[in-house]
């Protein structure tokens, strides 16, 4: 398992290093209407990987997990050396690379084929956690490294994680999936139909365990991404944050976050329940929506910035709840779809935010903060961010559909139904009756 945590780590790592030079960037390519371009370029990369998700998914399912694991890393880490080279190139192919961004459904998919049932969650809590101390010191790292030699190093320096990331991978990753789960021929096991993220779409609408998780899915992580895309612009804008403060927010954040992740999830666990785990991080995040939302001092968005490291428990808690209702075989398949709904709110958040900043004529294309009349601008302002205020009541959506996630594990029960059946009834009847219970988790063709 702790290869997944290394690929991961290094992955978010480079792209930390990233973080200052890619406003400096973004504003000298697109001087005008930079944060709605930004939405722009971040939305095709994510609808490209809601397209190209289950299909990825499926893919490593059949074929293994490493080939899957080289080709998303690569792919999503392609861009970085084009930062100074050619920035036009550079946004291209961000948009482009999002075909392949779909590094943590495989990492998931990965760690539930060498993970028991009860060790998964504990398990999805540490990549998660990894992924946030990939993010500790990286900015501030980039930070200095640009503010000493210039951003053609911080560049230079994240190539070269890029690279050690892609060697670690064939030098050291063992595959994961058992050689008698792979077919017998290349491509035997795969279909159109698994290509098809919107027929993947439909068998969730049969499956009464997996669409309230996928919904509950959308529904969070859809203003998740849409802060992601413009919240350290906002921090620096609105607030009045200089990059210093902006690699310690972050770095603060992701301590918390790991703490968050890896003691209180796994206490949580085993005290209040899978369930209730993904109720709480859903509480917490409309709590730090509403307070960036009203927010307007520097101490307000730290205090926020600490409710978001404990929301962060949400998603591993989720993806734990759908390996648990998943075969073995289909660990690809599921993460795959959360994956891609998780790409289209990739798209869909940057969008949503930009238009409401636009709405609300909150402007944030210049890059050196005013901070005066930035103040100015929020005294006569009622609500500072907007569209961190209508994400709130996006999530409070998404924990009312989490009341209606089923309590037990379905994949479970379905396995000892189809068990005790096999005995006295006919191959055909024993399937037809599995996919009347379980569409999307027990359709031989996914």
């Amino acid at each position: 398992m702790y290869h997944a945590v290394v690929v991961i780590f290094l992955e978010f790592f480079a792209w930390g290093l990233l973080t200052t030079p890619m406003l400096t960037v973004l504003h000298e390519t697109f001087s005008h209407h930079t944060f709605l371009m930004n939405g722009l370029i971040q939305g095709v990369k994510g609808f490209l990987s809601f397209l190209s998700a289950p299909l990825i998914g499926a893919l490593s399912d059949a074929w293994g997990r490493k080939s899957f694991l080289l080709l998303t890393v690569f792919f999503t880490c392609a861009p970085i050396p084009l930062m100074r080279l050619s920035p036009w190139w550079y946004f291209a192919m961000i948009s482009v690379s999002g075909i392949f961004s779909v590094t943590f459904s495989v990492i998931f998919a990965y760690v539930a084929d060498v993970t028991q049932e009860h060790e998964r969650i504990t398990a999805y809590g540490l990549v998660s956690a990894t992924f946030a101390a990939s993010l500790v010191t990286s900015p501030a790292i980039g930070a200095y490294l640009s503010a000493s030699y210039g951003d053609n190093l911080v560049v230079l320096v994240a190539t070269l994680v890029a690279v050690v990331d892609i060697c670690f991978i064939l030098l050291a990753v063992p595959e994961s999936l058992p050689e008698k789960m792979r077919p017998a021929s290349w491509g035997a096991s795969i279909s159109w139909e698994q290509a098809d993220p919107f027929a993947s779409l439909k068998k969730v609408r049969k499956d009464s365990t997996v669409l309230p998780i996928c919904i509950t899915v959308f529904l969070s992580y859809l203003p998740e991404a849409g802060q992601y895309s413009s919240f350290f612009l906002y921090l620096r804008q609105i607030i009045g944050f200089g990059s210093a403060s902006i690699a310690a927010f972050i770095a603060v954040v992701g301590i918390l976050s790991i703490i968050a992740q890896t003691v209180f999830l796994s206490i949580l666990m085993r005290s209040i329940g899978n369930k209730n785990t993904v109720l709480l991080g859903l509480g917490f995040q409309i709590l730090q929506l509403a307070w960036y939302g009203f927010g307007s001092q520097s101490w307000m968005m730290w205090a926020a910035g600490a409710v978001a490291a404990m929301s962060s428990i949400t998603f591993p808690a989720i993806s734990a709840l759908v390996s648990r209702n998943a075969e073995s075989d289909q660990q690809g398949v599921v993460q795959g779809i959360i994956t891609g709904i998780r790409g289209l709110c990739n798209g869909l958040g940057p969008a949503l935010y930009g238009f409401i900043f636009f709405l609300f004529h909150v402007e944030l294309n210049e890059l050196t903060p005013d901070q005066t009349s930035g103040k100015k601008a929020m005294q006569g302002a009622i609500i500072p961010g907007p569209p961190f205020l209508v994400g709130a009541c996006i999530v409070l959506l998404a924990f009312l559909v989490a009341l209606f996630i089923p309590e037990h594990s379905k994949a479970s029960s379905t396995r000892k139904h189809s068990n005790s059946i096999s005995s006295t009834l006919s191959n055909d009847l024993d399937r037809s009756t599995e996919e009347d219970i379980e569409p999307l988790l027990q359709d031989s063709s996914v």
